[in-house]
């Protein structure tokens, strides 16, 4: 692992915001890393408050987009609302669907079949609003470069309103309005929200014109938090704001698909993090294994025992994803060592048999195993379809983009991406990838890399210092846990390696016969080596809570240790 300290800010400045806001060194540190330099940055960040949201107006087409769902409204016009099959789009239909049927009846669903029909607005999902008589779709979290579709849907009399938050191409589609504020032309004041973000503003800028207040929106938002956390956007400015509230809305007033798949944890809280790896999995294992509708149904049910059965059918899914990113990934790196592979800069792996549901997830897989751009392909139906991952500060989107004359299409980001290509076209790609990223890939981008905020002494770590730390939250890109580094560190002589596979490490630590700290490693078993012996040595790490037997203390979760 490779260790990134941050160039600690100018002294003058740390001593400005400590006197300005009354904190220790530590906090006026950690929050002008994070580009807060005055009380009222700080105020923002502590306390974001409704009116630290923006004016949807703002927003490019806004106005357009507004008055013609007034139109529909007021003519009696079926509405479709479509969305994508992963998290951010079926919350966003969740979220717009129920919204508009507070205004009409008319409303209708879509999300597309993954194996079907594919990533984003899909052909048949435009008959689907023909046969129905429906003269308005409303697509989010997709449709930026569906330019053949929107013209299609034209040529039906069907009208599109597109939310989308993705790189806009060239051309932009001739959609009523297209919502999204990458566009070069949109002024909108923050560029980061999610596809449900942007579904979010739409409904904030229909309830202005209905004479509502903004706050009046809050049942919506523990889906706008659910999206921002698992599509991982920056957590900052809006984003930031909107999450916190809809964390708020989580823990006291979900909505009962929410509420039923959270209702047997054994926590009194939940976190962003938990948001990440307990509901946005369920989430997406619909659309994974079955389909992205059973999702929706999930978060439009008002009735609990009704959402509680929806919740255990897709439980089950979510277990069959599990047992199918297991086995694929095992194949998978059986595959790359059987063909020698480790000694590539790319991992790019192909088998007919994989299901398309979980290739995102073993990509990801492969990336933390290997630590280098990664490609899972698999059969659907006469192409080859992959996901596709990245590492840290190399644009995936880019080195795409330079092997395009083997691909059918590609969509995506800097982080990850998906594509299609022929067979006969796989093995060509495959050579392509390779040397673009051999070509363009910086050494030390293949190597993992921690991100540690400030050095700190163990004597700094109190109850008060954890109290502030916690306020920092929700944490996501752009507002990471704090990591800290301490010198000199001796284990008191009661490191043991612990969990079921031994793989984890339990210390309890000292630095310069202070105060001790339990501190526990995940993963990091096989540094037991460095620390016996009463070795000094150096740690980074979180700082948390650990509850035993009723008591609770502060205990460091550490990330990665060296002599």
């Amino acid at each position: 692992m490779r260790w990134t300290i941050q160039n600690p800010p100018d002294p003058k400045q740390v001593d400005e915001l400590k006197a300005a806001l009354h904190v220790d060194t530590i906090t006026a540190t950690l929050l002008l890393q994070r580009g807060i330099h005055t009380y009222e940055q700080a105020r923002v960040f502590f306390r974001p408050d409704w009116q630290d949201l923006h004016d949807p107006f703002l927003m490019k087409d806004m106005l357009l987009a507004v008055a013609r769902i007034e139109q529909a409204i007021e003519n009696q016009e079926n509405i479709l609302v479509f969305g994508d099959y992963d998290v951010d789009g079926t919350t966003a239909v969740a979220l717009m669907s129920s919204y508009l049927k507070t205004l009409t009846p008319n409303v209708a669903t879509y999300i597309p079949d993954r194996y079907t029909e594919g990533y984003g607005i899909s052909y048949q999902g435009i008959d689907y609003a023909d046969d129905n008589g429906c003269t308005l779709i409303i697509a989010l979290d997709c449709g930026i470069k569906s330019i053949d579709h929107v013209a299609y849907a034209s040529e039906r009399n069907i009208d599109f309103i597109i939310c989308d938050h993705h790189q806009p191409g060239a051309e932009i589609p001739k959609a009523v309005a297209v919502l999204n504020p990458k566009q070069e032309d949109c002024n909108y004041p923050y560029k980061e929200l999610c596809g449900c973000g942007v579904g979010f503003k739409l409904i904030q800028a229909l309830a202005l014109r209905q004479g509502e207040l903004v706050q009046e929106l809050r049942p919506y938002l523990d889906l706008v938090a659910t999206a921002i956390a698992a599509d991982i956007v920056p957590m900052t400015g809006e984003n930031r704001i909107l999450a916190k509230f809809g964390l708020e809305v989580i823990n006291t007033f979900p909505r009962p698909g929410i509420q039923a798949m959270t209702q047997n944890l054994k926590r009194k809280k939940l976190s962003i993090t938990d948001v990440v790896f307990i509901i946005a999995p369920r989430i997406n294992a619909a659309g994974r294994i079955k389909h992205g509708n059973e999702a929706v149904a999930l978060l439009t049910e008002y009735n609990l025992s009704q959402a509680e059965i929806f919740a255990s059918e897709i439980e089950k899914h979510n277990t069959d994803r599990k047992e199918l990113d297991q086995q694929i990934t095992a194949e998978a790196l059986l595959q790359i060592e059987n063909h020698q592979e480790q000694n590539r800069m790319t991992t790019v792996v192909y088998d007919p048999s994989w299901h398309k549901g979980v290739i995102g997830i073993v990509a990801s897989r492969l990336t933390e195993t290997y630590y280098r751009p990664t490609i899972v392909f698999t059969q659907s139906g006469d192409k080859l379809a992959a996901s596709a991952r990245s590492v840290k500060d190399f644009d995936l989107y880019e080195a795409l983009e330079a092997c395009s004359a083997h691909l059918e299409q590609f969509g995506g980001h800097m982080y990850a991406a998906g594509m299609t290509l022929l067979e006969e076209n796989y093995a060509a790609f495959k050579e392509a990838f390779e040397q673009q990223v051999q070509k363009t890939i910086l050494p030390e981008m293949l190597e993992p890399e921690i991100e540690v905020d400030l050095t700190i002494n163990l004597d700094e770590i109190t109850p008060k210092l954890y109290r502030i730390l916690q306020q920092f939250e929700p944490f996501g890109p752009q507002n990471r846990t704090p990591v800290f580094l301490t010198r000199g560190l001796v284990d008191t002589g009661f490191a043991k390696k612990i969990g079921q596979d031994q793989t984890h490490l339990r210390i309890t630590v000292k630095q310069n016969n202070g105060s001790s700290f339990g501190a526990v490693g995940f993963g990091l078993a096989e540094k037991l080596s460095l620390i016996e012996n009463k070795q000094r040595f150096d740690a980074v790490y979180c700082i948390e809570e650990n509850e035993f037997n009723g008591q609770v203390s502060l205990q460091l979760r550490v990330k990665d240790i060296r002599n």
